[in-house]
């Protein structure tokens, strides 16, 4: 337990921090960052879309992890990574509208009309603020059971996420099939456990049949 407090969460925090990293130094053209290339903006607005999704992921993936390995402790970690895809995934939507659209609110709703996927964005961004006001261990005591029932709401966000990559894409479709792909495996193993659950449920609470003579 100490060592997830004090080695593996900060660790994890600093691993978070990469991305961030990499653009505000990409942005700065620090000599250490690689460079951003000729669009920074766009740039930018693809770490931080990755990051977001890629750590939706990483947040599912936590209890697949726990149930196979049997270390309860991994679930210490998923607080962090659903608090960091948050935070980039509002930073993915601050620079679409700031440095990308120039806060030009015309622009952003002809972009909106045009391109669906930005309002799947949206959608999952917005989703995603009851998830980051409620992660707190206070918020946790206070809601008791409807946190659960509210943090399901990491589902629909993860697949609005991945359907917003995939619909962006025109061309090649290669890496946002991967996200489909892992996940349809992350989403499949909760269906799957849980149906094995109700399937020992119903059995042990049907009745015994009868003996026989």
């Amino acid at each position: 337990m100490q060592r997830y407090r004090w080695v593996y969460k900060p660790l994890l925090f600093l691993a978070c921090l990469v991305p961030l990293a990499w653009a505000v130094g990409g942005v700065l053209q620090l000599p250490a960052v690689p460079s951003l290339g000729a669009d920074p903006v766009r740039r930018v607005l693809g770490i931080f879309g990755h990051s977001a999704l890629n750590l939706l992921l990483l947040t599912l993936t936590v209890s697949p992890a726990r149930q196979l390995t049997g270390n309860a402790h991994l679930l210490r970690l998923r607080r962090m990574l659903g608090v960091f895809a948050f935070t980039y995934a509002l930073l993915h939507f601050a620079t679409y509208v700031g440095p990308f659209q120039s806060f030009s609110w015309n622009a952003i709703v002809k972009d909106l009309v045009k391109r669906p996927y930005i309002t799947l964005g949206f959608t999952a961004l917005v989703l995603l603020v009851p998830l980051a006001v409620t992660s707190t261990n206070a918020m946790m005591r206070r809601l008791k059971r409807r946190w659960q029932s509210l943090h399901r709401l990491i589902y629909p966000i993860a697949i609005l996420g991945v359907w917003h990559y995939w619909w962006q894409v025109k061309k090649d479709i290669r890496e946002p099939l991967i996200y489909v792909v892992l996940l349809a495996v992350l989403l499949g193993w909760r269906l799957r456990r849980r149906q094995r659950q109700r399937a020992l449920t119903s059995k042990s609470a049907s009745p015994t049949a009868p003996e026989t003579t």
